[in-house]
């Protein structure tokens, strides 16, 4: 058995935006959240993130700004201490149709591949529904995370057994077991 995690960006690593997050200085990390990731990578568990980001299909932001975006992410995570291993992004629009937009489970399955991982061993956290159906999809254990849109889902889905109040509680109450 190899741990890892994967999680959702808005709203669960920044902060969500209805406009989406369209430059560098807009990307705002949730509380704790990049020492949460610090905190797994300590521990020797590896993290991943999956993504819809359909303001590159709807041309709001462009691939490039995109990964300006990803970058300062990841450097934040490294000075932290932390790791990212990966990031799989979905750039359809809604309308596409496609198996890596969440709540389909491409983006969790390329992972897996990928790393050899298998998704019984694994985390999906995310804020939105849709996250928590790709994860059961996948076959990976669902969180929910009441910061971005958590608080809305939990009402409109409330048999998810694993909830957190943002992705540090959780990465603490995983590091305990």
């Amino acid at each position: 058995m190899k741990r890892f995690v994967i999680l959702d960006r808005d709203g669960v690593i920044n902060r969500e935006s209805s406009s989406y997050v369209k430059t560098e200085d807009e990307w705002i990390p949730e509380e704790g959240s990049v020492e949460a990731i610090a905190m797994l990578t300590l521990a020797g568990i590896p993290v991943f993130i999956a993504t819809n980001q359909s303001a590159v299909g709807r041309g709001i932001i462009s691939d490039l700004d995109l990964q300006k975006i990803h970058k300062k992410m990841m450097k934040m995570v490294v000075e932290a201490g932390g790791k990212i291993s990966d990031i799989k992004y979905c750039p359809h629009l809604p309308s596409a149709a496609c198996n890596c937009r969440k709540p389909e489970p491409g983006l969790l399955n390329q992972i897996f591949v990928e790393n050899k991982l298998k998704g019984s061993d694994g985390f999906f956290v995310g804020d939105a529904a849709t996250d928590l159906q790709a994860a059961k999809l996948a076959g990976c254990n669902p969180v929910l995370v009441l910061t971005g849109k958590g608080k809305k889902t939990i009402e409109s889905c409330p048999e998810q057994s694993l909830v957190f109040d943002n992705l540090k509680s959780f990465v603490t109450s995983l590091l305990k077991k």
